[in-house]
């Protein structure tokens, strides 16, 4: 038994998101379907973690096991991105590994960025690559925003009702936000997330930058642990998942 690593970068818009569905076309499907095609035999993805419906990857990491090794990872490299390149999906890397690493287990940091084009009118290059909002928003209150929400926390009000970790406890490392010109970008460090917290939190901060809510009531609503007090999560198409560390 071999094991290999695969970094990933996709469109997330035409997919149905990474895990696979009964119904509809997913990236997870997709690879899969092809690495089986081209090693003649069945084979099995495994995800680093599930991005929704519309979300993006620069840098998703899956793993697969095959009974032979694979003689050639170039050649494999660019067979399967011949197939998958017009789809929105691009396998970035390929490299053995110990049967010991686990692509979602093994993760110690899944790295997301949520872009915002904070302008009048909406972009066209980069169209369903961001969230377009209009009104201006105040970074200085987005960072203190940002601020409340690291550290070791119950996330209860920003996880998605149909979330089915165990627990709402988790452990924010960081949160950077920069802006260029109209661009924001927010990139979160965590090991893990709850299902739509990183939209939800974008969601809010939205509502503190364009002053809907004042400091205060973000902090309450966010201590408050009710899904409820969450403002309309962020749409997908300005998500990405960035990286996963190991």
């Amino acid at each position: 038994m071999v094991r290999y690593q695969v970094l990933i970068e996709y469109v997330g818009t035409n997919f149905r998101g990474w895990q696979i569905q009964k119904k509809g076309l997913t990236v997870q499907g997709l690879i899969q379907k092809k690495i089986s095609n081209l090693l003649k035999k069945k084979i099995i993805l495994y995800g680093s973690g599930r991005t929704d419906t519309g979300v993006h990857a620069i840098e998703q990491s899956a793993h697969f096991d095959c009974d032979n090794k694979i003689l050639d990872l170039t050649k494999f490299l660019k067979s399967m991105n011949y197939f998958l390149n017009d789809k929105g999906v691009a396998i970035i890397h390929i490299k053995k590994r110990s049967l010991k690493f686990h692509s979602r287990f093994s993760a110690k940091q899944r790295i997301y960025k949520y872009i915002i084009f904070n302008q009048i009118s909406a972009p066209v290059i980069e169209k369903k690559r961001g969230w377009h909002v209009r009104k201006p928003l105040d970074i200085k209150l987005i960072k203190k925003g940002a601020a409340k929400l690291m550290g070791t926390n119950d996330y209860s009000t920003f996880r998605s009702s149909s979330c089915h970790a165990k627990s709402p406890i988790r452990t924010i490392k960081s949160i950077k936000i920069k802006s260029i010109k109209n661009k924001i970008e927010i990139v979160f460090k965590s090991q893990s997330f709850l299902q739509q917290q990183v939209r939800s939190m974008v969601g809010c901060l939205k509502y503190l930058g364009e002053k809907k809510w004042d400091l205060k009531t973000f902090d309450k609503n966010f201590r408050q642990k009710k899904r409820a007090l969450c403002a309309p999560p962020a749409p997908p198409e300005g998500l990405y998942l960035f990286k996963v560390v190991y």
